[in-house]
């Protein structure tokens, strides 16, 4: 027999792993861009700006009946999201793990959230509304479908290649989020060469991230795999799935700690990532071409921001490269305080210094969680994780949008958001990860 053409089964079980991996990159890739092209760069501004066109003489929008001053409509809108977000991971989640159909659902989810980002072409004039509800649900659909796909996580990877695998993907989404950030910025720029206004090559620019993401899903829908499992029982609904799941985390009370520190320090992420261009734009009085460019900058730096901390994970393990993160958010933000009008040099500095520890500290905290979720549940655990990184992250765009409508100033607003990154250190700190593995029932790697 010819050994050189025989596979052993320990190599075809590599194999169909590496191709799953590389599979499950790809869904970064395709929804990345929404992340950064929709939420990131155009739409806050955009949305903003349209609300504003639509406010009273006191600048006022009025959905529903109820005042709202107009620069906070996009803040509340994201947080809206997330509270929709919030019924729904769990109930998803549950159902995920009891059946072993997370593909179906993953589609589903990837499927609305594309919709209804290529739907914002139609957002124009004054119309604020649409563009909410649109925000609504293509952030919603976002957040559940993260969560699918997180929860893969540790069925494609054994715990010693989680940080690497995790880290590749987040570098996987920054690459793509550059690649069309440059199509977006020569679009931007150069709109009237090609025949169009700003305000329709900013609607081109929000539909293409939808296509994108509908496009590039195909690749992991085709290469993930569903486990099936025995158990059949019901999925409860919203907010009671939620609490059976945090119940069932009480057994595993440091897995809850984690969860409470990563809950608050990513709220401050995911408020940054959300509120930085508004920032930009309505504070420093900066162009949509100084934002994209700036916001390029940090896709391009967060892919090798992502590698290395990757990297340094491998040396000192996952906790303390992520607590040296925090401490880089904290000053960066702080900084971000004093920043001058109207000087867009400074606002780069800024955006390098979000670049460098934005990737690696989301993927490390991904990668981190996946090593203390029980075996068998890790869907209904992720939506608890995602709750986290975007279902919970209302109190920080909250935060946001009250502090700037009670002030009347974005410098205030985004000072604001320091106390979660030093209360999420501390929090973190406190949580002793090896025991925790060890706790959740799997097996603990050598370096953590």
């Amino acid at each position: 027999m010819d050994t050189d053409t025989v596979r052993s089964p320990a190599a075809d079980d590599s194999a169909g792993r590496r191709r799953e991996q590389r599979g499950w990159y790809f869904y970064d890739w395709a929804c990345s861009v929404y992340s950064t092209s929709v939420l990131t760069v155009f739409l806050g501004p955009y949305l903003t700006s349209v609300a504003e066109a639509a406010a009273d003489a006191d600048g006022f929008v009025h959905p529903l009946g109820v005042p709202v001053r107009a620069g906070s409509f996009f803040a509340y809108a994201v947080s809206l999201s997330v509270v929709v977000a919030v019924l729904v991971m769990p109930l998803v989640g549950a159902a995920a793990d009891r059946t072993g159909r997370k593909k179906p659902l993953l589609a589903a989810a990837a499927y609305t959230g594309a919709a209804a980002t290529a739907g914002m072409f139609f957002l124009d004039g004054d119309r604020y509304l649409l563009g909410g509800l649109l925000l609504v649900a293509a952030n919603a659909a976002q957040s559940v479908a993260m969560m699918l796909y997180n929860s893969y996580l540790p069925q494609i990877a054994p715990p010693e290649e989680r940080d690497a695998v995790s880290s590749r993907g987040w570098a996987f989404g920054y690459a793509a989020g550059a690649l069309v950030l440059v199509a977006n910025l020569v679009l931007y720029t150069g709109h009237e060469s090609f025949g169009v206004s700003e305000g329709m090559a900013v609607r081109i620019c929000l539909a293409s991230a939808g296509l994108w993401w509908g496009a590039f899903a195909l690749i992991p829908l085709r290469r993930l795999r569903d486990r099936r499992t025995l158990a059949r029982e019901a999925a409860l609904p919203g907010f009671r799935q939620l609490a059976a799941t945090v119940r069932d985390m009480r057994r595993h009370p440091l897995t809850l700690a984690f969860l409470l520190a990563y809950l608050v320090y990513n709220d401050g992420i995911q408020t940054v990532i959300s509120q930085a261009s508004v920032y930009g734009s309505k504070e420093l009085g900066l162009g949509q071409s100084t934002l994209i460019v700036a916001v390029l900058l940090v896709q391009v730096l967060a892919v090798a921001g992502a590698l290395l901390l990757g990297r340094l994970a491998r040396r000192y393990g996952a906790k303390r490269t992520i607590l040296g993160s925090l401490v880089a958010w904290t000053l960066t933000l702080a900084a971000g305080y004093f920043l001058p009008a109207g000087a867009p040099g400074w606002f780069f500095v800024l955006a390098a210094g979000i670049g460098l520890v934005l990737g690696g500290s989301q993927a490390l905290s991904r990668s981190l969680f996946s090593q203390l979720v029980p075996p068998g549940k890790e869907a209904e655990y992720f939506s608890a994780y995602e709750i986290s990184d975007r279902g919970l992250s209302w109190l920080g765009p909250l935060l946001f949008g009250l502090t700037y409508q009670l002030t009347g100033s974005y410098r205030d607003a985004i000072v604001s958001l320091v106390g979660f990154f030093v209360l999420g250190f501390v929090l973190l700190a406190r949580v002793p990860v090896r025991r925790a593995i060890a706790d959740a029932g799997n097996p603990v790697p050598q370096r953590i």
